[in-house]
């Protein structure tokens, strides 16, 4: 039976993409046969405390010789010389979402100090897996040869298909939690330059992880007297959420950065046509509504450059007010929902490269 260490800041719970790829691919590996543990650090990672970052070495040095660690990037990117110290024993893989260093609002020190402390990580371990072929290109440039990095995107589940609001404004949603990278100012903004059209926006997603966000937008909805045509929802359950799927429209997201674009693929399971920004794999992920190389159909959603808000704008002018166009990128989402790869296509591509490492017991 293989056995794999997984090593997480926080809890595995939380409801983020990231960790919902963490839950999935242990949930996908524990079903090949896979034995696996959990490691939980202490929830101040990727900035951590002396206290966390002593935890952290002590659940290091508790693993056994020769074992195999997955290290979610949260983690192993600010914690190199722990990294360091137990490289020679553990076979260390460290999975990276998003390199630290780009989390947007950054600024240049922090940015430089993460940066030189992911190097110093990832060059001690065996392995890195990437959830995002972008981000390929960005650990390259921090040394990481091509031969020790692998993409295992993200999976999607299998979803209805949404039925739509019924009667009254068209239901826009947006899942992501709320901080500066998901670009929620930029979408409310561009909502305000079109007030004149029938809309209601639900913004799913945690109220908590970035109070200083929250109270930006929450400040930009009441400015622009936008109190009854903005909810912020926060973080919803799985049922919860499922029903703001169902009665959507359109689902939008105007993110600044994305390795992959997990909420996307979620809507397109859906069958909803999406607006959102040209980063990390949206735009292929709109575009299959085409059909790949057979061009059947057209596509699923329109991609504007992030933080571009006149072009955000224009793009949700033009589905809202036309419900000809809705319908045909609708048709392209539907067409997309039946080619999204399956988290089981995901845990089995994490088990290959895994499988060099891991030793069978």
């Amino acid at each position: 039976m293989p056995s794999l260490t997984v090593i997480v800041p926080g809890r595995l719970e939380a409801r983020t993409g990231g960790y919902e790829y963490d839950r999935r691919i242990v949930a996908g590996l524990r079903a090949r046969g896979w034995r696996i543990d959990v490691q939980e650090l202490d929830s101040s990672f990727p900035r951590p405390t002396v206290t966390a970052l002593a935890q952290a070495a002590r659940a290091l040095a508790a693993i056994p010789d020769h074992a195999t660690v997955l290290i979610d990037g949260l983690a192993i990117g600010a914690m190199p010389a722990e990294v360091e110290r137990e490289a020679a024993r553990l076979r260390i893989v460290a999975l990276v979402h998003l390199p630290l260093a780009a989390e947007i609002g950054l600024d240049r020190e922090t940015a430089a100090a993460l940066e030189a402390s992911e190097r110093r990580a990832l060059a001690a371990a065996a392995h890195v897996i990437v959830t995002g072929r972008q981000t390929i290109e960005a650990l390259a440039a921090y040394g990481v040869g091509l031969d020790r990095m692998t993409a295992v995107e993200p999976g999607t589940n299998r979803a209805p298909l949404s039925r739509g609001s019924t009667g009254g404004p068209l239901e826009l949603l947006c899942v992501a939690t709320l901080n500066p990278g998901k670009g929620h100012e930029i979408l409310i903004r561009a909502l305000t330059a079109i007030r004149d059209r029938s809309w209601h926006l639900t913004c799913a997603g945690s109220l908590e992880r970035d109070p200083a966000t929250v109270e930006r937008v929450r400040a930009t909805v009441a400015r622009e007297g936008l109190e009854d045509r903005v909810s912020l929802a926060g973080e919803l359950g799985p049922e919860a959420l499922e029903a703001c799927y169902d009665r959507a429209d359109v689902f939008v997201l105007a993110t600044l950065h994305e390795t992959y674009g997990m909420a996307v693929a979620e809507a397109l399971a859906h069958g909803l046509p999406v607006i959102s920004t040209s980063t990390g794999a949206i735009p292929d992920l709109v575009a299959d509504g085409g059909g790949g190389a057979a061009g059947v159909g057209g596509p699923a959603g329109i991609v504007v450059p992030p933080c571009d808000q006149h072009a955000l704008a224009d793009a949700l002018s033009r589905v809202l007010g036309d419900a000809r166009a809705r319908e045909a990128l609708a048709g392209g989402a539907r067409r997309v929902r039946d080619r999204l790869p399956t988290w089981e296509d995901a845990s089995g591509k994490m088990a290959a490269a895994l499988g060099r490492f891991v030793s069978v017991s």
